[in-house]
């Protein structure tokens, strides 16, 4: 019998963030083994102590810039988009389903504000040194890319591309992707 679920939207349910993050998500093991409550220590003298609104908190957003460069995502918008919609990233920033994520210019200000010392180098640093002393990483080799691209930002002058994509092609990807799986597993095809 064919049957459609058109109501799942605007069911409310008691969930736990932590259950909805995979056991095996790589900031999992980052949380356990990484305290980065040293940089309260190091940014301090960029904050007023009783003066001024309230800050976001700076463990968060560096949280934040490093979950973007972990991942790859090269825009402080598109991050603030992906944090806003994947649960592990709120997991691991301790923000709830319905918290507020701090948006992209507070991201920028951030940086800015810090940009002047060696702050994020020595956050950075520590951060791998901690992640070397907990072997997530081997510490040998990095290699790092440096390639300049010259960016297309005029709004009134770009190129329109027209893009076809086959809807096939990926569900013969997701196929072959069971196929494989199932094949390292022994099940049957």
């Amino acid at each position: 019998m064919l049957r459609s679920n058109s109501n799942v939207q605007n069911q409310y349910e008691f969930v736990c963030i932590e259950d909805l993050v995979l056991p095996n998500h790589p900031l999992r093991k980052i949380q356990k083994h990484i305290d980065f409550s040293f940089i309260l220590d190091l940014v301090r003298p960029y904050y007023c102590e009783d003066n001024g609104r309230p800050s976001a908190d700076p463990v968060m957003l560096f949280k934040m810039l490093f979950i973007g460069y972990l991942f790859g995502i090269r825009s402080e918008r598109q991050l603030e988009i992906e944090v806003h919609s994947n649960n592990a990233y709120r997991w691991f920033l301790g923000l709830g389903l319905r918290d507020r994520v701090p948006d992209h210019s507070t991201l920028s200000y951030f940086r800015d504000r810090l940009r002047e010392g060696d702050v994020f180098q020595n956050i950075f640093d520590e951060v791998i040194w901690l992640a070397i002393n907990h072997r997530l990483v081997a510490g040998r080799v990095l290699i790092t890319d440096s390639t300049h691209l010259k960016a297309n930002a005029n709004k009134r002058k770009f190129v329109k591309e027209q893009v076809s994509q086959s809807t096939k092609a990926y569900m013969d990807e997701l196929d072959e992707a069971i196929s494989v799986d199932r094949e390292a597993n022994g099940k049957k095809l």
